[in-house]
Formats: structure tokens, C-alpha cells, sequence
């Protein structure tokens, strides 16, 4: 069962994806989130973007939506969330995707900048995000590597520890 701060931290994530704030998780609200993020980046890789992000719409829905109505619930995603000590390939794999996504310029590694773009897209509002950066930023060298982004990946979505980098990957919680 999940803990209290893993549904803290889901809700987080849960709430900024559904724009249309309906209490599901539908492709639209995953289209919407893409739309925000290429307005945000411009159309700079707009196809790979939008490539990536429904696909990570496709896997959530495939492991989550259990009465196949082409909707995702809050529970049916704690459903998920539970088992994610489980599945660490998968969610090292979405991580890999998102750090994808993120990386605009391709040059592996995520800047301050386009960490905030990726805050930006998910809230929908601008949002301080150097604190946050600089706790994600493990080696002080002014980026995050892959390596570094999937260890928080995890870290938020099947960890359970509050002072763990990763449990403010998409901030406060």
C-alpha cells in the first residue's frame, strides 16, 4: 500500500496532468500537456516531443486504466504506484523517456533552463525552480546527467524517503 507521502507526491503529478481538472486521466489531458510544452519550448523537436509524451500517455494507461474506459483514475494510478518497487525497469525506462523530452538541445544532459520548462509545462504556471535544481544537481556541475534524472525518477515515483533529491523532482510536496 502506498504511504502517505507516495500519494502526496502522485497527486502532485496527477493534478498538474489533468488540465481539465475532470478527476481523470484521459489522452487529451496528455495532449494538452504536450501543447503546453512545445509553446513553452517552441517547435524546437516538436514531433519527438509529442512522440515521447504520448507514448508515456499509452504506458500509463496500459498499466493503470483496469476498467479499459480509456480513463485513468487517481486509484487506478495508486494501483500502479504501489507495484512501482516492483517494476524499477519500467520506471527506469519512463525516466530515460522524460529525461528525453526534457533534454530540448539533445546534448544529454538537462540544463537549469530546461528543468524549469519542464516545471513550466507540468504546473502550467511559472514556478521558482533553482532551489529545487540545485537539490536535483548532485555533482554541482550545473546539470543534470541521465544517470542523475533517473535516480530521481525513481526516487519520486516508487521511493518513500522526504529527504530524498527525487521526492521534489517536480517540487514541494
Amino acid at each position: 500500500m502506498a504511504s502517505d507521502l507516495q500519494k502526496r507526491k502522485s497527486s502532485i503529478v496527477f493534478n498538474a496532468m489533468d488540465g481539465d481538472d475532470d478527476g481523470f486521466l484521459e489522452r487529451a489531458d496528455f495532449e494538452a500537456l504536450t501543447d503546453r510544452w512545445v509553446a513553452i519550448r517552441g517547435d524546437s523537436g516538436e514531433a519527438r516531443l509529442r512522440e515521447l509524451m504520448m507514448g508515456w500517455w499509452e504506458t500509463l494507461q496500459s498499466a493503470s486504466d483496469q476498467d479499459r474506459d480509456d480513463k485513468v483514475t487517481f486509484d487506478e494510478l495508486m494501483g500502479v504506484v504501489d507495484n512501482l518497487g516492483t517494476m524499477l525497469d519500467l520506471v527506469v525506462a519512463t525516466a530515460e523517456s522524460m529525461f528525453e523530452a526534457v533534454d530540448e538541445d539533445g546534448d544529454g544532459r538537462i540544463s537549469a533552463e530546461e528543468y524549469s520548462w519542464m516545471i513550466r509545462a507540468w504546473t502550467g504556471a511559472e514556478t521558482p525552480t533553482d532551489e529545487a535544481f540545485a537539490r536535483l544537481d548532485l555533482d554541482r556541475d550545473g546539470w543534470l546527467s541521465k544517470n542523475e534524472f533517473a535516480r530521481h525518477w525513481v526516487e519520486f515515483w516508487a521511493g518513500d524517503d522526504p529527504d530524498a533529491p527525487g521526492t521534489h523532482v517536480f517540487g514541494a510536496v
